[in-house]
């Protein structure tokens, strides 16, 4: 999905096997979710060449993902795109890093942590027996370190217009643009959860900090547009 990915394995019995097990779940999460690709399979539902009731498990399961996150978050969640047809991809990301940790677990291994695009499932230790260690990058500098956190079992993930440019929307003001904040971090319990709520929270503006810091297990961190940073109460517990 034109994204960089990361893995590295702190345990002393990981083999080489267990990443080229993770990658090729990837590419077929490529190969199912992307919306580059004609080819796959939510294009070829968005283009008309594949009926709903034909949907693969995986995909019924992201619609009804979606549709689930849709309704926790009073509709600041949808996958349905203005334009028309549907993205996954702020779900879909998160739940395949989710699932390629689960992966690695199954291979016994403890210590370990997943990355693409920034968004983290940082499980057990690194190989210094110290718990991952995060950075959080200053969206008007982005080769400056703001923020330095120490995560351990938890997943992190970022939504934020400075890489990408603008590509997330309010569903409930479509046309209008989201220019209150750059970048909104949230820790969550795992990746997919921190995932699908960060997504949400940008798309609320400003009150999305006050989403996050409503939600038990949840910290956020957002930075507005002239660079003024505000944090939900629990989320220093995770700086270094």
């Amino acid at each position: 999905m034109g994204m960089p990915i990361t893995i590295e394995l702190a345990d002393p019995n990981a083999e080489e096997q267990y990443i080229d097990d993770v990658i090729m779940y990837l590419r077929y999460i490529d190969e199912t979710f992307s919306t580059y690709k004609n080819t796959s399979e939510i294009s070829r539902i968005n283009s008309g060449l594949l009926d709903s009731k034909e949907m693969s498990a995986d995909m019924r399961e992201v619609f009804d993902l979606s549709e689930e996150t849709k309704q926790l978050t009073n509709g600041f969640f949808d996958i349905r795109r203005p334009q028309g047809g549907f993205d996954p991809s702020g779900l879909v990301k998160g739940l395949a890093i989710y699932r390629s940790a689960e992966i690695l677990r199954g291979h016994g291994l403890k210590n370990f942590y997943v990355d693409i695009a920034g968004d983290i499932q940082a499980d057990g230790c690194n190989a210094k027996n110290e718990p991952w260690v995060i950075g959080i990058r200053n969206p008007f500098a982005q080769n400056e370190i703001i923020k330095v956190l120490s995560l351990s079992g938890r997943g992190i993930a970022t939504s934020g217009t400075y890489i990408r440019g603008p590509h997330i929307y309010n569903p409930h003001a479509p046309d209008a643009g989201l220019n209150e904040i750059v970048s909104l971090t949230v820790v969550g319990p795992n990746v997919y959860e921190a995932d699908r709520f960060a997504t949400a929270a940008f798309a609320m503006g400003k009150d999305g900090i006050t989403f996050i810091a409503a939600l038990p297990g949840f910290e956020g961190y957002m930075i507005d547009r002239v660079g003024m940073a505000t944090a939900t109460d629990g989320f220093a517990d995770y700086v270094k």
